[in-house]
């Protein structure tokens, strides 16, 4: 049974930074395609960042420069960095992970920046 926990979120204020963390049980995030996405209230679920086996990285354009993903395959944990952090990405940020056909996605974590 796959299981991803996603933890790290929080308050912060514009400029500030965060570290959000997904635990996998059940997958390995060493061979699969993981990301992060991003949900604000009202809108559509989108990419924020996405890592490869090889460990190529995509980003949304909105964060390039301010986020780092990144994973550590002996904790079978992935990561994302967030620097420089925006109004606008206030949202709930959730870990995905996908294996063939099949997308796993972890319960959420909120994201609020504001003074």
């Amino acid at each position: 049974q796959v299981q991803l926990v996603e933890s790290g979120g929080g308050l912060v204020q514009p400029g500030g930074s965060l570290r959000l963390s997904c635990a996998a049980s059940g997958i390995s995030f060493g061979i699969r395609t993981a990301g992060w996405y991003r949900q604000a209230p009202g809108k559509q679920r989108d990419l924020v960042a996405r890592l490869t086996p090889r460990g190529n990285t995509t980003y949304a354009d909105s964060v390039k420069g301010r986020f780092t993903i990144s994973r550590d395959n002996a904790k079978n944990t992935m990561y994302l960095q967030m620097n420089g952090l925006k109004p606008e990405d206030t949202a709930v940020y959730y870990c995905n992970v996908q294996r063939l056909t099949t997308e796993f996605w972890g319960q959420g974590t909120q994201v609020t920046v504001s003074s």
